[in-house]
């Protein structure tokens, strides 16, 4: 067993990480319910509102992870491996990311119409996100819940084979009956921008796991 492992076991945690990674967690969830607001808009400039604050959002996460870079550079005791602190960090900021890339691209490409299946996906991304929190907030705990961990990271991997499904059930229908080649692309772009978050989501919750199966 590495000195660092034993230094977990046998030192009193370093906790202050946790209320910032629920911190993160909890403004990912804000973004991901803004998100479902903005898929199901039709007006435009709605729609540049919703993106707007989903851009400060992402602003705040930035901020967040930057508050979990600084703490971790300086702490001397780490709950889990910093490898793995400093990598969450960047997934939670990576999902946060992409959901504001596909914000930003429903407000500029402004779709004709809003479509159900991918008001549907930006639904699951919202429950993912809900998910994830949920994980943050059994981070103090996590050695004593490895089996829940598990569970709720395979929701989230089930959600992600669900938005597959849609997603690509949506697409062979726009291309199939779409006549307008501008308003194709446009919701292509859409459909592959949310899917992409719903892939991240997954990638989150498998190195959440990674962390469990270390601690178990």
């Amino acid at each position: 067993m590495s000195l660092d492992k034993i230094l977990q076991i046998f030192v009193v945690k370093e906790k202050r990480f946790f209320p910032l990674f629920i911190s993160s967690a909890e403004n990912i969830v804000k973004a991901a319910s803004l998100l479902v607001d903005l898929s199901k808009e039709d007006d435009p400039d709605e729609r540049h509102l919703l993106s707007h604050r989903i851009k400060e959002c992402e602003t705040a996460g930035d901020l967040i992870t930057d508050k979990i870079v600084d703490e971790l550079m300086n702490a001397y005791v780490t709950p889990f491996d910093r490898d793995d602190i400093h990598a969450l960090a960047e997934d939670l900021d990576t999902f946060l990311d992409t959901i504001r890339d596909a914000a930003k691209k429903i407000a500029i490409y402004q779709p004709k119409k809003s479509s159900h299946k991918l008001i549907e996906i930006s639904e699951y991304i919202l429950k993912d996100a809900e998910l994830l929190l949920a994980l943050t907030q059994k981070f103090e705990v996590m050695r004593d819940d490895i089996k829940e961990i598990d569970d709720l990271c395979d929701r989230i991997k089930e959600n992600e084979h669900i938005v597959d499904d849609i997603y690509e059930s949506y697409m062979s229908t726009l291309f199939a009956k779409e006549p307008n080649a501008v308003e194709l692309v446009k919701k292509k772009n859409i459909a592959q921008a949310l899917e992409d978050v719903s892939d991240v989501g997954k990638s989150v919750s498998n190195t959440i796991r990674s962390i469990a199966v270390k601690l178990s």
